[in-house]
């Protein structure tokens, strides 16, 4: 049995080898490899990448600022960065804006993240056309409201928004891979480079020079105002809106954080109107007032930890009611310690509404009302689809800039991202998390002529701007430097420029900060 069943089994095996239909012939392509080698090719030659050669596509326009029309240039294009060998290692994405005449000024402005884009910078400040926005609400989706920037800078100053590598359309090149940028330095050596190669491409060493840095972004300034310096290009300015010098503060067990947020909280008290008592005539008044405290009672109340008197807790915490219009017990059983997230959910919870994190005007419905942190932050949820979508229809259509890429909002997009925040400063000791106020300082000690401003909003509560004025004003400079450093304050958030009042008034100021760079 066993040996018929052999037999059988040996003769239809040589059937299917005589037969074609059932072997494949001796030196006969393999199919199924041919199709997967074809395939390959295909998809190798309509791989998306970036261009190693550096692209431009430049279109014309008119600006209106103040009743008087600017002729510009606007550009979208590329700047491919080198090694020490000259070998490239990524394509940096930007778009700038240029008028004619002799010196202007030339700006480089870039948003933070760390690893954003800079669309918001582009599509909500100084360029020539911009989003309108008006009340903190959600915005609609499209036709998105585009137009004509009445508030923008092209009248003072040139300006290049720049992409950090993984985001917007700038890559990394070659066998350079994303991780070689997501660090502190790594990305401050990044920008240098590219800001380097745009001025030696379009011969503007001697023309002023400023950076523009925004959240995360201001921490790459305070650091690239440095590696600029170091590298022999001296700034004239470094321009700060929403900063973060130092992310130190944020590790746990060190109170400064609450100390910088209370400002804020009061600010976002009064504009809810639930100051204890009425709401006061002045902001900035009641905001004053808050700082007071916050440097005095409060923070000496904090150092005290465990000890603190059961009648020293009590009085601070009836102080902090009327700052932070929060109630007395629950500040007790905070420990006088109330994180962003939980003053977020509790100033509005009777009402059964959260705040906005970038901007606390911004109020939002969570489904748990009961919850202890807010869902999700409305102030963010409310612009990303008007500045996204506006920002790619304008970059296709008026620029006319074509790709086979896609525009990553942030390099987390692109694969892992795992940012190195250590961090080299100046004096050589390595930071585990970085601080760039000596970065800062360095530079304005080098260079005397380097002017800081920096620009805040009330109702910031991702970077406080009292945590900023501790930080600025810790640099320690002499008093000679001491005017070189100047605030200014808006009622608005994290992205000032959301407020159209705040956006003119930054405007007008910046353009006396050109000024008086002039003289």
């Amino acid at each position: 049995m066993r040996l018929t069943a052999t037999l059988g089994f040996a003769s239809l095996l040589a059937l299917s080898l005589s037969h074609p239909a059932l072997a494949q012939k001796d030196g006969a392509p393999d199919a199924a490899k041919q199709h997967a080698e074809q395939t390959a090719d295909e998809i190798a030659k309509n791989w998306a990448s970036a261009p190693v050669e550096e692209v431009t596509k430049t279109s014309k326009g008119t600006a209106s600022v103040d009743g008087k029309s600017i002729a510009y240039t606007a550009t979208a294009g590329t700047l491919t960065i080198r090694d020490a060998q000259g070998k490239p290692t990524a394509s940096v994405f930007y778009t700038a804006y240029t008028a004619p005449g002799k010196h202007r000024p030339l700006t480089f402005f870039y948003n933070g993240g760390p690893g954003s884009a800079s669309l918001w910078l582009r599509m909500g400040s100084f360029a020539p056309d911009h989003v309108r926005t008006g009340n903190p609400e959600a915005v609609a989706p499209a036709p998105f409201d585009v137009g004509p920037n009445p508030d923008s800078l092209i009248g003072s100053t040139d300006m290049v928004f720049l992409d950090a590598v993984g985001s917007g359309y700038s890559r990394p090149l070659g066998d350079a891979k994303g991780a070689d940028f997501y660090g502190v330095d790594q990305d401050v050596d990044a920008f240098a480079k590219a800001i380097l190669r745009y001025t030696t491409k379009n011969g503007r060493w001697g023309d002023p020079k400023y950076i523009f840095g925004e959240s995360y972004g201001t921490t790459r300034s305070g650091a690239l105002a440095y590696q600029l310096e170091d590298r022999g290009m001296a700034l004239n300015g470094v321009i700060l809106l929403s900063s973060i010098m130092n992310y130190g503060v944020r590790q746990s067990g060190f109170d400064t954080i609450h100390i910088g947020y209370l400002p804020n909280y009061a600010a976002t008290a009064w504009y809810h109107n639930r100051v204890p008592g009425g709401r006061p005539a002045s902001l900035e008044a009641f905001v004053e007032e808050a700082r007071q405290f916050a440097n005095g009672p409060y923070a000496a109340a904090l150092l005290k930890g465990q000890d603190i008197s059961a009648q020293e807790e009590d009085s601070v915490a009836q102080q902090m009611s009327r700052f932070t219009g929060l109630s007395v017990d629950y500040l007790k059983r905070a420990n006088l310690r109330v994180s962003l997230s939980r003053f977020r959910k509790e100033l509005l919870r009777d009402g059964r509404e959260t705040l906005g994190r970038f901007d606390s005007r911004y109020k939002g419905i969570d489904e748990d009302a009961a919850g202890e942190d807010p869902e999700y932050d409305p102030s963010d949820t409310a612009i990303s689809g008007l500045y996204v979508g506006s920002f790619l229809d304008q970059l296709t259509n008026k620029l006319g800039y074509q790709t086979d890429l896609s525009y990553r909002l942030s390099a987390r997009e692109g694969g892992p991202f795992n940012w190195d925040w250590s961090h080299e400063p100046p004096s050589g000791r390595k930071q585990n998390v970085a601080d760039v106020t000596a970065d800062l300082s360095t530079a304005m000690r080098i260079n005397p002529h380097l002017r800081v401003l920096s620009l805040n909003g009330y109702y910031d509560m991702a970077t406080p701007f009292f945590s900023t004025e501790r930080d600025l004003k810790h640099m320690m400079l002499e008093p000679a430097l001491r005017p070189n450093l100047q605030f200014k304050y808006y009622p608005a958030g994290h992205m000032v420029y959301l407020n159209p009042e705040a956006l003119h008034q930054m405007r007008l100021d910046m353009e006396r900060y050109y000024a008086e760079g002039a003289r």
